[in-house]
């Protein structure tokens, strides 16, 4: 924008040239303001391409120089709408020569004045553009800050390429990381780390979503890193794996990248990751000045000389470095260790939720400018939403979500037995976290639903739960092909080796590779039945995992498609979740505004 608008064109911005006329939806080029005169009443720049996540239609609007009701259009000779003079040529026959001005011949009439509009409809039309209009429209304006934020993003290729929109359930892994280096980092300590994944939280959003769960993983959890691949100047490097480290070491360590991170994540969860987003100190900074604050609440007076935050009791709106001393504080609050700061995070991350969601954000276009500036300057991502196209594209489809129905939690876990008293590490809780990661991947909210949703899950769940009452088939009588949808090689052929030498199911067969899929289904006809029951015992399939088909010939044997939850022969696939989570369980509802740091 900078290079082709203000300071290089007479302090002309080419994005305020167009102007919206709410009569014909589109957008006009006026060249009464091109040529220095004020803006007409009631323009704007077009909207940009960044859309905010909680409105599938919103798109962001540079200039802040609207006022309310528009103005009447000139009209030409002939009473018709000012038609946009064509490119100038140079040394052509008829062509406008360089340097000259364009002519505009004076209106024959007024309209009259239209009734101002609502703030509401105002509202509706700062936010009412969307990618593809602005790419089919052709502004100028548009195009240049599309450029703009473009630009801003980095991104790593991690080898995997997930489309920006998938159907089924979406995790994005979140990533705060502690790099010191580069402009606005410095000044923290430790100059020169690498950076590790200081903050983790993997967003899970239901396949309809219905809800969404973010779960906090310890930075200081001991784990194992599985081995990861990376991309780097056209290299390609195998990064070995680790046993009984602690979870932050996943980034930065042996030159592991985020696709290692995404990779510890899928292990330690049995979630399949599909984007990442990753941010530095600056992120915090940017995005929390971008919506004019973030209001946090305090239950005691809070001077921490490290992170330098100090607040008193009460309630507050920070921004900038406060907001950053803030999300990094832990010395103050509770028991000064990681747990308490992913408490005081999840308070900040929801408050900002809240803000970006508010309508003092959607209508406000420099706020929305400002916000997108500072995202996509703030963040790297994979390569399936490398661009911001991609980006409003996922952005429409998480949209969806009710804020009252995200909950933010940290995975269970207890101090590491190893280091007795002294303990500095924690250790997965297997009794409380597997059944929450279970809640996870089969969609279960951890927010309080609606009676009447509730119902209806309920009968729902009987009339599937009713597929599992009835007699079983013998071992020998089931007949089964096995197709391998999880990634993972050779499934397909262990699951069937084990159902036939340790099950008796001698009529199983390996069918090869089946398509990818997240979870593993049975289809049967009704014939089956009994059959299909008894492949659901051995293999610990819950009764939304069975898909009886109907109508045409019945296949002489089932098809069992193991999903990317299959971890293994003997172990059940995807037992049935607790309705609740478990008790004891540190989460928060992104709507709860009276959550105070203790």
């Amino acid at each position: 924008m900078d290079a082709q608008g203000r300071g290089r064109a007479g302090g002309i911005d080419p994005a305020d040239q167009w102007v919206f006329d709410p009569k014909t939806g589109s957008y006009e080029l006026r060249l009464d303001h091109a040529d220095g005169a004020d803006p007409t009443p009631g323009t704007g720049s077009p909207p940009s391409d960044i859309t905010d996540p909680s409105d599938s239609a919103s798109s962001f609007v540079p200039s802040s120089k609207a006022t309310p009701s528009p103005a009447p259009r000139p009209k030409t000779a002939s009473g018709g709408r000012r038609e946009v003079p064509g490119q100038r040529v140079t040394g052509r026959r008829g062509g406008a020569k360089a340097g000259a001005k364009a002519s505009v011949k004076p209106a024959t009439g007024r309209r009259k004045p239209k009734p101002k509009k609502s703030t509401k409809k105002k509202a509706l039309l700062w936010t009412g553009g969307t990618l593809a209009f602005i790419l089919v429209g052709g502004s100028l304006g548009a195009y240049l800050l599309y450029e703009h934020f473009n630009s801003n993003l980095n991104k790593v290729d991690v080898g995997i390429n997930n489309g920006a929109v998938i159907k089924g359930p979406v995790n994005i892994l979140v990533i705060g990381t502690d790099k010191r280096d580069g402009e606005g980092n410095k000044g923290y300590g430790d100059e020169g780390s690498v950076g590790h994944a200081d903050t983790t939280l993997l967003f899970h959003v239901s396949e309809d979503r219905s809800n969404a769960t973010a779960l906090s993983i310890p930075r200081d959890m001991i784990t194992d890193i599985p081995e990861c691949t990376t991309k780097k100047d056209g290299k390609t490097k195998t990064i070995p794996g680790s046993k009984g480290v602690r979870f932050n070491e996943s980034l930065g360590q042996e030159d592991r990248d985020p696709g290692c991170t995404w990779r510890t994540v899928e292990a330690l969860t049995g979630l399949k990751v599909s984007h990442f987003m990753m941010a530095d100190f600056n992120a915090v900074k940017r995005m929390s000045s971008a919506v004019g604050g973030v209001e946090v609440c305090l239950a005691k007076d809070i001077d921490d000389p490290k992170s330098h935050l100090k607040l008193s009791k009460g309630r507050h709106k920070i921004e900038g470095e406060d907001a950053l001393a803030f999300v990094r504080t832990r010395h103050s609050v509770g028991f000064e260790s990681d747990l308490d700061r992913i408490k005081l995070q999840q308070q900040f991350l929801s408050s900002m939720i809240r803000e970006m969601k508010s309508d003092d954000t959607f209508t406000n276009p420099k706020k929305l400018y400002n916000l997108g500036d500072a995202a996509t300057k703030s963040l790297t991502v994979d390569s399936g939403i490398g661009s911001v196209s991609d980006l409003t594209k996922l952005a429409k489809d998480l949209s969806r979500v009710n804020i009252k129905n995200i909950t933010f939690a940290t995975v269970p876990v207890v101090d590491n037995p190893a280091e007795g008293k002294n303990h500095k590490t924690v250790v997965l809780d297997r009794t409380k976290a597997d059944p929450l990661f279970a809640m996870v991947r089969q969609d279960v909210s951890l927010t309080e639903v609606k009676e009447k949703e509730k119902k209806e899950q309920e009968q729902a769940d009987a009339k599937q739960a009713a597929l599992l009452q009835g007699p079983r088939a013998e071992p020998a009588a089931v007949r089964v092909k096995v197709l391998n949808g999880s990634g993972r090689i050779g499934a397909a052929q262990e699951a069937v080796r084990w159902m036939q030498n340790s099950k008796g199911i001698v009529r199983s067969s390996n069918g090869g590779n089946g398509k990818k899929a997240d979870k593993t289904v049975l289809e049967f006809s009704p014939a089956q039945a009994d059959q299909a029951r008894r492949i659901a015992d051995v293999m610990g399939l819950s009764a939304d995992a069975l898909k009886e088909t109907s109508g045409g010939t019945a296949p002489a044997e089932m098809t069992l498609t193991l999903g990317s939850d299959f971890k293994g022969a003997g172990t059940p696939v995807n037992a049935p979740a607790p309705a609740k989570a478990p008790e004891g369980i540190q989460k928060v509802e992104a709507d709860d505004k009276n959550i105070c740091a203790k």
